[in-house]
């Protein structure tokens, strides 16, 4: 079902989408939040969609142009987040560098170590927004890439969708452990109870991978998620372990911590090593896709660690 609205903009939105009157609407948000729930149901139409919007909207011209109108405020300030952080003025910059280097705060860390049941359901619960569309995102850009990095990304992108064995695609895995832990299971069923720093970070992959210019930022996001997943997988699990979670909901993160190891080489040396060889103009754009990963990471453990600390 749609989400609810968080403001005007939109509220305008979801009622175009269940009437199907679509034309007149204005890119007019009255809050970041506002602006990024329209983006996301705007994007979700490429994916799922919803029950009571009619399929043919997806290509509607008038969504697309309201998307668009969204989309370039969103991309512009991913832009100046990344030109203005101290890493865009280094001439050595590699990705690795890049990615190594960073050094935000760890929700993980804090799973592992002290948050309550409540406060780790509520990260569940946020974080399956994405996580039950695991990987869906990133397979955008395998039509857009040449001979070497695809053949690298459908490598990985096998492994996530579980080596052909149903059972093993890693959304699922991510649905078991929920319905093992009491969670709701239904595709984006939790979006109304995800903060607006989520968003930002499902509208950006999605922005990165519908948009073929934005290609080498999709594979530099990808690189730095695959790079820092295993270790946090590792101590989500052995957090989860700590407060007697379901077995499923762990095995989800054990799941990764072998993996994304693997994962984190193939991605950066045979994916984004052998695009850059072919593109190297797209290098500032890898840089930004892997910036924007850990950066909207970073803002969601801030936000949420802040707010438990004043709760």
């Amino acid at each position: 079902m749609l989400p609810k609205s968080r403001g005007t903009l939109s509220a305008a939105v979801f009622n175009a989408l269940q009437s199907g009157a679509t034309a007149g609407l204005e890119p007019a948000p009255e809050s970041d939040e506002d602006a990024q729930i329209a983006l996301w149901a705007l994007y979700e139409l490429h994916y799922r969609g919803f029950e009571e919007v009619d399929p043919d909207l997806e290509w509607d011209a008038d969504l697309l142009r309201l998307r668009r109108g969204l989309e370039r405020p969103f991309e512009a300030e991913l832009q100046r987040r990344w030109a203005q952080s101290d890493l865009h003025a280094d001439p050595e910059l590699d990705l690795a560098r890049l990615i190594d280097g960073h050094d935000g705060p760890s929700l993980a860390r804090f799973v592992q170590r002290k948050a309550d049941r409540e406060q780790v359901l509520e990260i569940l619960q946020h974080r399956s927004l994405y996580h039950l569309k695991e990987a869906d995102p990133t397979s955008w850009v395998v039509p857009r890439l040449d001979t070497r990095p695809k053949a690298a990304m459908m490598e990985i992108l096998f492994d996530e969708y579980g080596d052909g064995d149903p059972n093993r695609l890693h959304h699922h895995l991510f649905r078991r452990g929920m319905e093992a832990a009491g969670l709701r299971t239904d595709h984006a069923c939790y979006v109304d109870e995800a903060p607006v720093e989520i968003l930002a970070m499902n509208n950006a992959l999605s922005l990165f991978g519908l948009h073929r210019r934005l290609r080498g930022a999709a594979l530099g996001h990808f690189a730095a998620f695959e790079s820092t997943s295993s270790v946090p997988s590792r101590q989500l699990a052995q957090g989860l372990r700590r407060l007697d979670f379901p077995e499923e909901m762990a095995a989800y993160y054990d799941e990764h911590v072998e993996a994304d190891s693997v994962h984190e080489q193939v991605a950066r040396r045979d994916v984004c090593g052998a695009y850059l060889e072919e593109n190297p103009s797209d290098r500032d754009l890898l840089f930004l896709g892997a910036f924007t990963c850990l950066d909207l990471e970073a803002r969601y453990a801030r936000a949420m660690l802040a707010r438990w600390d004043a709760a």
